[in-house]
């Protein structure tokens, strides 16, 4: 065994020699990269077991204090080769935790599990090093430093508060990366970024909100992209009562049946809230794709809930006011009526260019027609010559390709129409159209549409812009025009075809003194 005290030249002792070596691993250790987890944990294991044997060989105990009797030179050499194999030590057992503590199926958790494992054995590593190469009395500065500790303490409340917090949270994950979440305070957005201070949350107006874990940890999270993204919402309308309560559900159950927006499965519902003389109040329950969604979700509910009410003639309430006498109430007598065709054909965009009274002029040549629930009203590729505006009821459109089952692709409600392919540029129809309810339907034919369309010229140029506009979009009419220019010089031209073979009289729309050749705007 070498006396390491009576080592003068150091440079020339063994120990330089282990020291060189535990430099070299640490060279190593930092060339090679981070993905190749297995070769860096080799080399470790490598370069400690040699330096192991080595210190061994000489006699040098890592994990005693040093000897007084050492020289400077000597004392300097053991300290940095105990100092370099507690470092080596502490990496070779971090390169296990890395490759082999996992948790399955939980990558966070693991990677949280081995960031405590890791801090723990640096921390095991600086007080080793502090006691076996600096002789620093370990045990006494713990003791001694509680004073520092609570002051440390204190200072770093919050923040250890929030690293605390975080930590229970990625352990019980209430939440993950992409989820929307709305706290108890109001607060909602989705989880952008999760860090082991604070969570991030992009709200719905576009701005990210840095909530501390520990506020995340005191208050109520409400995670609403799980099981999955579907989201339920509720609707409450207060309509008056003229009609029965099993009327005015059924209203409801319609208006929601028709709605294309929410989810069909599970299937909506419907459920009185209350009632007394002044208003039937009803909810309406249902869920949305996501809560993008939700939005557009409530605009087409309450649209279809005015155009289903104005159908059945049926009076949405006044709002609750102390002011409202019940004497006031609107009776059976006072519900307005239904849409009149003049109303609906005001409704339609494609006649918005015609006077007051050419509009009614073609309201005067309506005719109704009455589908029961189930019947098909147009079979896909049919050619439909009559414009049908829906007066009450829904509508589905199915569409089939090939020898797959049809597929749903839309529903029409009160005030829309269909067949205006058929009736302006001779197409078929490019879905079928089947009755899901009672549905009553106003028909304008080509031979009571065609005379306006001659008396004035430029109609149809905005004709041919509407339609090219809604075959560009949607690509459900007849042409599937690569550019819109195209679309609508190829629908001109039909719908001027189509109407030069119509055979009619030729009568002019009557003219009052009350109206005016100006358009409607």
């Amino acid at each position: 065994m070498i006396d390491l005290g009576s080592v003068v030249n150091w440079w020339n002792s063994p120990l330089l020699y282990i020291v060189l070596v535990g430099l070299a691993g640490i060279a190593v250790w930092a060339i090679i990269p981070r993905r190749s987890a297995n070769a860096r944990l080799i080399a470790q294991i490598a370069f400690f077991l040699a330096m192991s044997v080595m210190i061994l060989d000489l006699g040098v105990v890592p994990y005693e204090t040093a000897r007084g009797d050492q020289t400077t030179g000597g004392a300097i050499l053991v300290g940095l080769v105990k100092l370099l194999w507690w470092v080596h030590l502490a990496w070779a057992l971090i390169g296990f935790v890395r490759i082999y503590l996992v948790v399955e199926r939980k990558p966070r958790e693991a990677r949280l599990l081995q960031d405590l494992v890791v801090g723990i054995v640096y921390v095991g590593m600086l007080l080793s090093i502090l006691a076996f190469v600096f002789a620093v009395p370990v045990g006494t500065l713990i003791t001694t430093s509680g004073v520092f500790a609570i002051i440390l303490g204190l200072a770093l409340q919050n923040t250890l508060g929030d690293l605390f917090s975080g930590i229970a949270l990625n352990v019980g994950r209430p939440y993950v990366l992409g989820n929307w979440i709305i706290l108890s305070d109001g607060t909602e957005g989705r989880v952008v970024e999760t860090n082991w201070q604070s969570t991030h949350l992009l709200t719905p107006a576009h701005d990210v909100v840095a909530v501390p874990n520990s506020l995340l940890a005191k208050i109520s999270v409400t995670n609403v992209s799980n099981p999955d993204e579907s989201h339920g919402l509720a609707v409450t309308v207060r309509m008056a009562p003229t009609k029965t309560p099993a009327i005015v559900v059924d209203l409801m159950r319609t208006v929601l049946l028709s709605c294309n927006s929410i989810l069909k499965e599970p299937p909506p519902t419907v459920a009185i809230a209350s009632l007394d003389a002044a208003a039937i109040e009803v909810q309406l329950f249902f869920r949305v794709k996501n809560l993008d969604q939700q939005g557009a979700a409530r605009n087409e509910i309450f649209d279809l809930i005015y155009r289903h009410s104005k159908s059945a003639g049926m009076l949405l309430a006044m709002p609750i006011s102390a002011s409202v006498a019940v004497t006031n109430l609107p009776s059976d007598e006072a519900a307005p009526p239904g849409f009149t065709p003049i109303e609906l054909i005001k409704a339609v965009p494609i006649f918005s260019v015609l006077t007051d009274a050419e509009q009614e002029s073609l309201a005067a040549t309506v005719s109704v027609r009455i589908y029961r629930r189930g019947d098909i009203i147009v079979r896909q590729g049919e050619i439909l010559p009559s414009l049908m505006i829906v007066r009450t009821g829904v509508i589905v459109r199915q569409r089939v390709e090939g020898d797959s089952s049809p597929q749903e692709i839309g529903r029409l409600s009160p005030g829309e129409f269909f067949g205006e392919t058929g009736l302006l540029a001779g197409f078929g129809e490019m879905s079928t159209l089947r009755a899901m309810t009672h549905v009553v339907v106003y028909e304008i034919d080509q031979k009571s549409f065609a005379p306006l369309l001659l008396e004035r010229s430029e109609m149809a140029e905005d004709l041919a812009a509407i339609l090219s506009t809604g075959t560009s979009t949607s690509g459900e009419r007849g042409i599937h025009a690569q550019q819109h220019a195209s679309s609508k010089l190829a629908l001109l031209q039909a719908i001027q075809t189509v109407f030069r073979a119509v055979p009619f009289k030729r009568v002019r729309a009557p003219r009052r003194q009350s109206m005016q050749k100006d358009r409607d705007p």
